[in-house]
């Protein structure tokens, strides 16, 4: 059986980037984050403990952009490896980091890449 649970649009001001500026001032990211669990034992017990819960896996995705990456591979990562450590029945996480208004020439509203494991 396969479930998920999404918590997507998590809005951080982070400062990542190779850029020297992008440390200094930082921008805007988005994650978004789906675990696929099994929600059996949850759903008969109607206990918090017994799933995914959403409220930490919002707080580890905000407490991994926080520290800084020049890359956000390397963030994303840090938040999928985080993510597998709390959770044991995480079947499969997925992490998107959005990254809006990067410094490349040209216009584009965000790059973003996305971790599945």
């Amino acid at each position: 059986m396969k479930n998920t649970v999404n918590v997507d649009g998590i809005e951080v001001y982070a400062y990542h980037g190779c850029m020297e500026e992008e440390a200094r001032l930082g921008g805007k990211f988005i994650v978004d984050i789906s675990i696929d669990t099994d929600f059996r034992k949850s759903g008969e017990s109607d206990k918090l403990i017994d799933t995914i819960d959403y409220v930490i896996v919002r707080k580890i995705a905000v407490e991994e952009m926080a520290i800084r990456s020049k890359l956000i591979e390397h963030v994303g990562y840090r938040i999928v490896n985080r993510l597998k450590a709390t959770f044991p029945a995480a079947e499969t996480v997925r992490v998107t980091v959005r990254k809006l208004a990067a410094p490349i020439e040209g216009l584009v509203k965000e790059v973003s890449i996305c971790i599945e494991e």
